[in-house]
């Protein structure tokens, strides 16, 4: 089977680039023997920046491309020319592209605007030139400042779709067909459970030309908090949903219980998911015939403080009424609040690496030149960087340049 496009999950490793190191040079030029320092400042490293694009839907043009690296700054020169400015680096993800640190699961950033932009490792400072340094004591300085050194770090990014409504059910529980019914997508059918093996998005029209999205995720099973099936790779992204649909079809053993038992796994998963606005939907009812009395005496042991509705995909019935029911509860004002205040939480919350087994191996190398592995370079956090000034930088003698 051919691998699918949809790649939600990437981790790379970036590297912004190092700042040039200032020259020492010495003023030469005929009758003026004694001309001195005209040594320039190098010039700043490149920044790896993250900016949204809504024209992408996946991460798949960052899966075979997880070295990013800066261009390093240039050197400065004679003539107090400043070095080159190292060339940034802009990493385009889809919109709703969470980024978290691979090694400490640290929460880094969320983009979910078109071109917002963030600076993810900011580029060395350039070193200051000799003519800086120059005072009516120390006329001649034959000492510049080295370049500031470039930051690294390996990142996870995660894509979590956006769309309004979320389903959320047990395999083979009608999703697909419904978001198939609903919309335009095409999603596989099929009467087998995983059926759905990747995230669809459809979006759903409705009356006076207003519409709303849907998305379906891969089938919940009994565990899925914890590691089993599908669930755990997908389920996050419900978390953008501002309200969740529960379908549990008709010809269940228990309908409350698969009930119950989708509500634990997300609280497994994530408490603040409870948080947003649900609805239960009957699926399939077209089996049962559609018989009022049935449904009457099935209503009777769901629960009461979630709206219900039966529906059938095939037959159309009640169809009709679950979107009336969606955009009624999309657009009740406690559930903005409500959603508003989930989705905050959810996406400053650090990452439990040890949770996620879906990796990608890592290369080995990291896309560095023979000349930079000769190099020992020590690497600063960003606190460090903004505590340098110009008295910390170590001073080079470089003497023995006769440029």
């Amino acid at each position: 089977m051919a691998e699918s496009n949809f790649i939600d999950y990437v981790k790379i490793y970036c590297r912004s680039g190092r700042g040039g190191r200032g020259s020492t040079h010495m003023h030469r030029a005929k009758y003026i023997p004694k001309g001195g320092p005209d040594g320039g400042n190098g010039g700043r490293g490149g920044h790896v920046i993250l900016k949204g694009n809504r024209n992408y839907w996946t991460l798949l043009h960052l899966r075979y491309d997880r070295h990013i690296q800066a261009e390093h700054g240039g050197n400065g020169s004679k003539d107090k020319s400043t070095g080159h400015q190292g060339a940034d680096v802009y990493v385009e993800v889809p919109l709703g592209t969470v980024v978290y640190n691979a090694e400490t699961g640290e929460y880094i950033c969320d983009i979910n605007e078109h071109d917002q932009e963030f600076i993810l490792l900011k580029g060395g400072r350039g070193g200051l030139g000799n003519f800086n340094f120059a005072t009516p004591t120390n006329q001649a300085p034959r000492y510049a400042q080295p370049g500031e050194p470039m930051q690294e770090m390996t990142v996870i990014l995660e894509l979590k779709m956006l769309a309004d409504v979320g389903l959320v059910g047990f395999p083979n529980a009608g999703k697909s067909t419904l978001v198939n019914t609903l919309s335009s997508a095409k999603p596989k059918i099929g009467n087998y459970p995983f059926t759905t093996l990747e995230p669809t998005v459809g979006v759903v029209s409705y009356r006076d030309n207003r519409s709303f999205v849907i998305a379906d995720i891969p089938g919940i099973i009994e565990g899925a908090s914890e590691g089993r099936g599908l669930g755990l790779r997908f389920l996050r992204h419900i978390e953008r949903n501002s309200l969740l649909l529960f379908m549990v079809a008709a010809d269940a053993d228990d309908l409350r219980k698969e009930y119950d038992t989708l509500l634990n796994e997300l609280r497994q998963y994530n408490p603040e998911l409870l948080d947003k606005q649900r609805v239960l939907a009957i699926t399939k009812c077209d089996i049962i015939g559609e018989d009022k009395e049935l449904m009457e005496m099935l209503s009777e042991n769901l629960p009461t403080d979630v709206p219900v509705v039966f529906i059938s995909s095939v037959s159309g019935f009640h169809i009709q009424e679950l979107k009336d029911l969606l955009w009624k509860e999309m657009n009740e004002e406690s559930n903005k609040i409500a959603a508003t205040t989930s989705t905050e939480n959810i996406l400053k919350t650090p990452k439990d690496l040890t949770r996620f087994s879906y990796t990608y191996e890592d290369d080995d190398d990291k896309g560095w030149d023979e000349e930079e592995e000769e190099e020992d370079f020590e690497m600063l956090d960003e606190d460090d960087i903004e505590d340098l000034d110009e008295d910390s930088f170590e001073y080079v003698d470089t003497s023995d340049d006769k440029r």
